[in-house]
């Protein structure tokens, strides 16, 4: 049986973390928590205000502790742009003994931005189609990038080849 983990994400909307949460999902088993799917199943249509994320994030962050206590490996599929994020998630794996893989998806901006606000519509990893620019940059220019320290794995989004995640993340 393989380690238990947790994966989590760092990268601008657009990023591909959703395609990579699917390809980690598949090729492990894991439980993929898809936050912008669960923000729509809660709430309809997005308002993205506080109170909407706050509940969002507690009742994900509830249910990823409950499948990690079950022993379960778990792809946590929204972005961890903030330091102070990715550290309470680095606690709860390490309440459950599970290893927390960060990845650092480095997709140049130009493209991801693309992706987020142009090319979203229809396609099956935007939940709400295209992004406003307002959001892309707003979300963007408020990440923190990881450091060393966090032993982040970086993977260029640019363009998203399955044996390379299999590769970067030894999912083989």
């Amino acid at each position: 049986m393989s380690k238990q983990r947790l994966y989590i994400f760092v990268g601008y909307p657009g990023a591909g973390k959703t395609t990579v949460s699917r390809i980690i999902a598949t090729k492990t088993g894991a439980v993929h928590l898809w936050a912008d799917h669960v923000r729509q199943e809660m709430f309809g249509k997005a308002r993205l205000s506080e109170e909407e994320t706050t509940q969002l994030y507690e009742a994900l962050n509830s249910e990823a502790d409950a499948l990690l206590a079950a022993g379960k490996s778990v792809v946590f599929d929204t972005n961890f742009n903030y330091a102070h994020d990715r550290e309470l998630l680095r606690q709860l794996a390490a309440k459950h003994g599970a290893e927390l893989v960060l990845i650092w998806l480095t997709t140049p901006v130009e493209i991801a931005k693309e992706r987020a606000t142009e090319m979203a519509e229809g396609h099956d990893t935007r939940v709400w189609g295209n992004m406003p620019l307002e959001d892309f940059a707003r979300i963007s220019n408020k990440l923190q990038p990881p450091t060393p320290d966090e032993q982040p794995v970086i993977i260029d989004g640019s363009t998203i080849d399955e044996a390379v995640i299999i590769e970067h993340l030894d999912l083989s």
